[in-house]
């Protein structure tokens, strides 16, 4: 090895890592921050309630979606990314900038109807995972885990709760082993991950809906923009004047993050479809309705190690998803309105901004207790988020190809054009849902 650091073969013919080179793999890590939260975050116990659905329903078919929806994920991301990064504000607040106050609101509400049953659904997912493994009746969890998600969120600073957030993203790698532990027929995979299959029925279009859906949230485009505001605030640009405009070298280490955290997202989702494509199809059990569900079943066909790591995934999940549903929510709403709001500030100098948390898991809560089956609804509220997203996505491109919010920095023309192909192709699934009623 030279004194640079770079590689140099060793007698053995074997090459060393140098200290550049560590310190190179290092860095890219540090620099993965909020992409890789936000790709993290998607995989909520929503997310594995419908990939588990349609792993059991449909076999080893959709594992395809994963290779389809990771390019129209990733650019409508990297747009959210961009516009934060450049125009120092959140998307509600551009859109509040650039739009009429109807459209502002009719945005900020699409988010918090599907965040708010969203939450709901969350919460009762790892509520149900808890009592699986505990025991202990899912009413007295869910109110347990509202409080200490609130109290986490009011009472953490933004760099605690990004460090934390970015340690939790390694709970998703439960679902790869789990699903190496349940032996797929690996021929039968590769061949459904090239080919797609698709089929003209109501639940199989429900299902691509929601696969979409939970891939593509709304929740994650509010929060991806508001996360690189933050990012930028904990750096000391603490205004509009001081955040406005990006170099490339932000705009590369965006990419990087996005492109990263999108990509891991996508991997989790792959590994779900497959590990209840292996066990649940393979045994005749199509029907299952939510992950604790598929947990369950698991455990006689897949050994108790695919349980485990299945069942405290989905709480570790929870832990990260219900706070960015909660978080995104309130940073739409005090954008909206100009409120002062932020996850660094303190609650006493933000009460509106964190009255909106409250308020967001207080009905997410009141949904387990008023007779919706807010577990049961996991599914459904991936589906919710397939319909409402296409006219978010388009507010998007919309706007970072717009040279008055973006400058010099609008859309590539292949951003653009994977950006409208997301927005039409969701549209047309929820159509297409919509006929075969």
């Amino acid at each position: 090895m030279t004194r640079d650091g770079t590689l140099v073969p060793e007698p053995s013919g074997r090459l060393v890592l140098g200290p550049s080179h560590t310190w190179r793999v290092r860095r890219f890590f540090a620099d993965l921050g909020p992409g890789l939260i936000t790709g993290a975050a998607d995989d909520d116990p929503s997310g594995i309630s419908t990939y588990s659905v349609a792993g059991a329903a449909f076999g080893y078919a959709p594992l395809w979606t994963a290779l389809f929806s990771f390019p129209l994920m990733a650019a409508v991301q990297l747009m959210c990314a961009r516009l934060g990064l450049v125009s120092g504000r959140g998307l509600a607040g551009v859109v509040r900038r650039r739009y009429s106050r109807p459209i502002l609101w009719g945005a900020c509400t699409l988010l918090v109807i599907a965040n708010v049953i969203n939450i709901g659904a969350d919460l009762g997912g790892m509520a149900e995972a808890t009592e699986l493994v505990t025991g202990v009746i899912a009413f007295l969890w869910t109110p347990l885990y509202t409080g200490f998600i609130v109290s986490l969120l009011f009472w953490s600073s933004y760099r605690q709760i990004a460090r934390l957030f970015k340690w939790l993203t390694l709970v998703l790698f439960a679902y790869v082993l789990a699903a190496f532990l349940a032996h797929p027929d690996w021929r039968a995979v590769l061949t459904a991950t090239v080919i797609p299959r698709i089929e003209w029925s109501n639940a199989y279009l429900a299902t691509f809906v929601g696969i979409l859906g939970t891939t593509i949230s709304p929740y994650l485009f509010f929060w991806q923009a508001a996360q690189e505001v933050e990012a930028e605030r904990a750096a000391g640009r603490r205004t509009i004047r001081q955040r406005h405009g990006a170099s490339d070298a932000d705009l590369e280490q965006a990419r990087t993050d996005v492109v990263v955290g999108m990509f891991c997202s996508n991997v989790v989702m792959y590994f779900i479809i497959l590990t209840t494509a292996a066990t649940l199809h393979a045994h005749g059990q199509t029907t299952i309705t939510t992950a604790q569900q598929a947990a369950e079943a698991l455990r006689p066909l897949a050994g108790d190690g695919a349980y485990w790591l299945f069942t405290l995934g989905l709480i570790g999940t929870g832990m990260l998803g219900v706070p960015v549903l909660a978080g995104s929510c309130a940073y739409a709403i005090a954008e909206a309105e100009a409120w002062r709001g932020s996850l660094d500030a303190k609650p006493r100098l933000a009460r509106k901004f964190y009255a909106v948390v409250a308020v967001s898991m207080l009905l997410g809560l009141i949904l387990n207790f008023v007779g919706l089956d807010a577990v049961a609804m996991l599914f459904w509220s991936a589906v919710l988020n397939g319909v409402l997203a296409p006219p978010l996505i388009v507010l998007v491109v919309r706007l970072t190809s717009d040279p008055r919010v973006m400058g010099s920095r609008v859309n590539t023309r292949l951003l653009r054009w994977l950006g409208w192909t997301t927005a039409v192709i969701m549209t047309g699934a929820a159509v297409g849902m919509v006929l075969t009623l």
